[in-house]
């Protein structure tokens, strides 16, 4: 079938050939105008049917973006079919070589779900949010032209290796070439072998962006279609290659040695993910020793308990309850660290723990929908990071306490749902996180309605900019409380509270303009 060509494609196309017409074809052969159309297109990478809607993406001017997006839906494009153009248009434009680029990358599954929460009026609006941002940026960085995914040769691998292996090598020689040959072979099988086969390369280091871009792509594909599985993932392909050219230290490297150990000395190699069930107080203690340990010890930790035969989901669960820990104890950004939009004492953005949150919450997700090698190196790496994050930027985490702290709470007197939604909303909207914190642990104590406190939550991580961050970490903390047990759900939301708390007071880009359009 033929790829449909962009107007702008098409006028180059008919100005080569007036030009030929002009010149003759002689002549114009021996310009190498009549082969530059077909080697053009042979470098080009598209997408079919998606192809106009992707251009649009990348092309249309931001002051025209949003009335062509309201077009779109009025002639029958779904947000969904909106989203999956948005995905292509970044991943061809940037090739997860971009800071903000591969952040708006990541926002887009969490935009697109939270649209599922939302009266039907209202849900273009995270849609909306992202793609403003998305397409914002594509031309900041030069548009078309600097497009950085391009067709690629698979090539031809070992039959006598795991194909993630030989990916990994390729990766750690900083080749991107080869890396990139090599994952176009492996993404000819099935999306969950690509995926599972990439992981090896992932597992290298466990810095936060190496963990969550390949999740949240992953997650997309669930989402839009796991037939653009190859463009999406091999975006973390390139971004494993240029974090070799990064510096390394001793504590870079560990995880290349720390899991390989892991999985032989517990023997997890030649096992399948065990289904004993925890108590609340395993989870709890579990929890506490990852927080507390060294990166070591709290790999171990995991490891153990995986050989022990417990259930995949229960670690994971202890695992993120220690990250949430460090949104919970976090004193915020200290004077050295403020930059604009994240003020002295702010904890949104890239906070240790939004970073160690969106971290867990990948790796979680990851053992789940991975095979069970990848299982286990997932949860053990998991437990990695959140005992290396508690030190990792310095703070006294383990003398610091979690909020809310008793005297926060003394001062709570409501009790009613619409009394602590009011107030909470209050909160917010005077920056005050201790008090948000206080209100949503008093409501969640109360047994009031979940959904409702959610979408006082959800109506800022739509409309606020939430420093690259918002819609990723609503959309943590929503996985998490559906996955953790009653005992400990609210902590999650606690978070959100405080870190909403700490980013109101900078609408999102193109929201104002949106709601206008939209008339809502």
């Amino acid at each position: 079938m033929n790829t449909p060509r962009t107007r702008r494609e098409f006028l180059a196309e008919v100005g080569r050939g007036m030009l030929v017409a002009t010149v003759g074809s002689e002549v114009a052969a021996g310009l190498g105008l009549s082969t530059a159309l077909a080697e053009e297109s042979a470098d080009t990478l598209t997408f079919g049917s998606l192809e106009p809607l992707v251009c649009l993406m990348q092309e249309t001017p931001l002051n025209r973006l949003l009335p062509a997006l309201i077009e779109q839906l009025r002639s029958g494009a779904d947000l969904r079919r909106l989203t999956a153009a948005a995905a292509l248009a970044n991943a061809r434009t940037f090739g997860g070589e971009d800071y903000v680029g591969f952040h708006t990358m990541m926002a887009l599954a969490p935009a697109l779900h939270m649209t599922q929460e939302l009266p039907a009026d209202l849900q273009p609006l995270p849609v909306f949010k992202v793609l403003y941002r998305n397409s914002n940026r594509i031309q900041e960085r030069g548009g078309r032209k600097e497009e950085v995914l391009h067709p690629v040769n698979p090539a031809i691998l070992s039959e006598s290796r795991p194909g993630g292996e030989q990916l990994r090598e390729a990766v750690r020689r900083k080749d991107v070439n080869e890396a990139e040959r090599t994952f176009a072979r492996l993404a000819q099988g099935s999306a969950d072998t690509a995926f599972n086969q990439l992981l090896f390369a992932v597992q290298d280091n466990t810095e936060v962006h190496r963990v969550v871009l390949p999740y949240r792509a992953w997650d997309l594909l669930g989402l839009i279609g796991k037939e653009q599985a190859h463009t999406l993932l091999r975006q973390s392909v390139r971004y494993c290659v240029k974090a070799e050219s990064w510096q390394h230290t001793p504590a870079w490297d560990e995880p290349r040695t720390l899991l390989p150990k892991m999985l032989e000395e517990h023997k997890l190699l030649v096992r399948q993910p065990g289904d004993r069930k925890a108590e609340d107080g395993w989870v709890e203690q579990l929890s506490q020793t990852i927080f507390k340990s060294t990166p070591e010890q709290a790999a171990a930790a995991a490891a153990a308990s995986l050989a022990e035969g417990m259930s995949p989901a229960d670690v994971g669960e202890a695992i993120t309850l220690a990250a949430n820990q460090l949104v919970l104890r976090d004193l915020g950004r200290a004077p050295k660290d403020e930059v604009p939009g994240k003020p002295v004492g702010s904890v949104h953005g890239d906070s240790i723990g939004v970073h160690a949150c969106d971290s867990a919450n990948a790796w979680r997700n990851m053992a789940r929908v991975s095979n069970a090698r990848n299982c286990f190196a997932s949860l053990i790496l998991g437990a990695y990071q959140v005992a290396l994050d508690r030190t990792g930027r310095g703070g006294d985490f383990l003398n610091w306490q979690p909020l809310p702290l008793a005297r926060h709470l003394e001062q709570i007197k409501a009790t009613d749902a619409d009394g602590l939604l009011r107030e909470t909303d209050e909160a917010i909207r005077g920056n005050l996180q201790a008090k948000a914190s206080a209100l949503v642990q008093r409501y969640g104590e109360s047994g009031h309605s979940p959904r409702l406190m959610f979408d006082l939550l959800l109506r800022y991580a739509v409309s606020e900019d939430g420093a690259l961050h918002a819609e990723k970490f609503y959309r943590t903390v929503s996985e998490e409380f559906a996955a953790t047990r009653p005992a400990f759900r609210w902590r999650h939301v606690v978070a959100l509270a405080r870190v909403t708390a700490s980013e109101f007071g900078r609408p999102a880009a193109g929201m104002a303009e949106a709601r206008t359009l939209l008339k809502v």
